[in-house]
């Protein structure tokens, strides 16, 4: 008998859902671990674990649980699990550690690594982390403290591999093995002149393939970025991203190498914006964390609750306006919150695709009118296919054709609206410095809300009454 081995499309889709995420039975054997207060064991059980893992694993679970289990894994703390977490729960680990284990936690991270651990960090909490580095190391992580926040500088590590340019290819791997001071990880060779700029990139692949006697010159890559290094952390981002770096030298204000930026570090502070931007359009700070208690969650979200409530009484002071004719006529009160609903729907559609348009520079002054028009000509059709349905629901629901062409023409006037406002506002915001995906949503919902129930209630009072 054959065995029907057909996969289950829904399974497979579960499986994948749960690609990467902690396995909840390990996750019980640790916090099992921690109970019994057995530190051989939960070695074992945390020893095939990424530090990314580990990390997720100490946000994920409550508090409590998470203090007895740094102090019973203690010295086994790793700087790279550090290096994972985020801020806030990383901050309180840190103060749990002693002074012997943070110091080897941290001792073997580049600088950039520390960098990032010691820049948000009270003073006592950065001494620490500090006199457990060498000499130059400290200076090191000090003077990338010294560059503004958000820049290059702090994004960059300052390990470098550099050769002059008149070496070859035999001269640079005889370098790079009698070397013991190279990072861990690096992708690149950086040719520079006797002061010190940067010429161009050499790859380790082309580096390794190349016979000895090539002069390095010869085979640098075509795409070479020089990043200056006050230059904002988030168009660092966009270069990697828009012409495919893999890493990028930088220079200071006289051009002279400095340090620098990886993939890794790029790519995480893209994942950052594109994350800021989410919460932003939603109206919830970008500090806020699944670890965060009751009340800072509460005191983060309590602002922008203030502005939609302004917002709303706005939209109600309108609705108060036609105030009359809502009572001689109860079918305005049953449809109107319709027509405010999809003009908020439709704004926030043509909103989402504007700010992502900006944050990725797609969205330029040479094509904003014409994206500007084709929001508005989407917001047209889908409001008039709308509106030939919300005109049938006027006349089968309530029996008046009139109320039905004005809810149709109401629902085209919003959604057009919708969709001008949408595209509009984030520009305008982003025009006059405002970040637009911070306020672009209270005035976007706002002026469908306001549009709506004038475009509605107003046609209404002037056409039934």
């Amino acid at each position: 008998m054959s065995q029907d081995t057909t996969t289950d499309p829904e399974e497979t889709s579960r499986e994948d859902d749960r690609a990467y995420a902690l396995d909840r039975r390990n996750v019980v054997a640790i916090l099992d671990a921690v109970d019994a207060e057995d530190r051989d064991l939960l070695i074992d059980l945390m020893e095939p674990l990424h530090a990314a893992d580990i990390a997720d694993l100490l946000e994920q679970i409550h508090a409590s649980d998470r203090v007895r289990l740094v102090r019973l894994y203690d010295r086994e703390f790793d700087g790279d699990i550090l290096s994972e977490l985020e801020e806030g729960v990383r901050e309180d680990i840190i103060g749990m550690l002693t002074p012997q284990v943070l110091a080897e936690a941290v001792r073997d991270l580049d600088s950039d690594d520390v960098v990032d651990l010691v820049e948000d960090l009270d003073a006592p909490q950065q001494a620490a982390i500090l006199g457990a580095l060498n000499d130059a190391d400290r200076v090191a992580v000090q003077q990338s403290l010294s560059y503004p926040e958000y820049s290059a500088g702090r994004l960059m590590q300052r390990e470098v591999v550099m050769a002059p340019e008149h070496w070859t290819v035999g001269q640079a791997i005889d370098h790079l093995r009698s070397s013991d001071t190279l990072p861990e990880q690096f992708y690149h060779v950086v040719l520079v002149d006797p002061r010190l700029h940067p010429l161009g990139n050499v790859t380790l692949g082309k580096l390794m393939r190349s016979r000895r006697d090539v002069p390095l010159a010869d085979i640098t890559e075509d795409v070479f970025q020089v990043i200056p290094v006050n230059q904002d952390e988030a168009d660092v981002a966009y270069a990697f991203n828009q012409y495919h770096l893999i890493s990028a030298p930088v220079v200071d204000e006289e051009g002279r190498l400095v340090g620098i930026i990886t993939i890794d570090d790029a790519m995480i502070v893209l994942d950052e914006e594109h994350e800021e931007d989410i919460l932003r359009l939603a109206g919830v700070s970008e500090e806020g964390s699944l670890s965060d208690n009751v009340l800072e969650t509460a005191r983060q979200r309590f602002p922008w609750l203030a502005v939609n409530l302004v917002t709303a009484v706005l939209a109600s002071l309108v609705i108060a306006q036609f105030e009359a004719a809502i009572a001689q006529l109860v079918a305005l009160a049953v449809l109107m919150p319709i027509v405010a609903s999809m003009g908020g729907n439709a704004g926030t559609q043509s909103l989402t695709v504007a700010v992502r348009a900006i944050a990725t520079k797609d969205l330029t002054g040479s094509n904003v009118w014409r994206v500007i028009r084709r929001e508005v000509m989407v917001g047209l059709l889908n409001g008039l296919a709308f509106a030939v349905v919300m005109g049938i629901v006027g006349v089968v629901w309530f029996g008046s054709p009139t109320l039905g062409y004005v809810i149709a023409a109401a629902m085209v006037i919003n959604l057009v609206v919708a969709g001008l406002a949408g595209t509009v506002i984030p520009v305008l915001l982003e025009r006059v410095g405002i970040d637009p995906a911070l306020a672009s949503g209270a005035f976007v919902t706002t002026v469908t809300d306001v549009v709506g129930f004038l475009a509605f209630l107003g046609l209404a009072a002037a056409v039934l009454l």
